[in-house]
């Protein structure tokens, strides 16, 4: 059970890391096909109508969203259960820095918690199979860097075959 959280962490680490330096073919393989999204302007999660409702569209809608942004994300304080032989539950606390330079957008610092489920596939590895975004405060600053100042990578394109 131990190795499990352990390789739980790790999954969650990597999340971060993949998501702010934008591989998007890596993070793509940290979710289930069918892992489904939400994102609530909520402390506490309460929505039944998620965001995405496919690894594929998931990946497409983070990357799109942050084509242009410089991020960096950091997960906390984990809360982690085993509930099964392939599955297990997590509460992380979050925090986000989201710095846009297009026109008129702020950048976000944002706070709050991340509720997810996760599966081990046949694999062996574990995958985020739901994950819902509460939010405790967002503070809105002025772009830091208006107009871009750095080469950003494309946004995801999910492969051919799945399709």
């Amino acid at each position: 059970m131990d190795g499990d959280i352990w390789a739980l962490q790790q999954l969650k680490a990597r999340y971060f890391r993949y998501m702010d330096t934008k591989q998007w073919a890596l993070w793509r393989d940290l979710f289930t096909d069918d892992m489904v999204f939400y994102m609530e302007d909520s402390a506490l999660p309460s929505t039944d109508e998620p965001i995405t409702t496919s690894g594929d569209d998931f990946v497409e809608y983070v990357s799109d969203l942050l084509t242009s942004t410089v991020t960096v994300h950091q997960g906390h304080m984990p809360e982690l259960e085993i509930t099964g032989d392939r599955t297990a539950k997590g509460i992380w606390a979050m925090f986000d820095f989201v710095d846009n330079p297009e026109e008129g957008v702020p950048t976000i610092h944002g706070y709050g918690h991340y509720h997810e489920d996760y599966e081990k596939g046949d694999d062996g590895q574990w995958r985020i199979k739901v994950l819902r975004l509460t939010r405790l405060r967002v503070d809105e600053l002025p772009a830091t860097r208006p107009g871009g100042d750095r080469p950003r990578p494309p946004a995801w394109k999910r492969p051919a075959h799945a399709r």
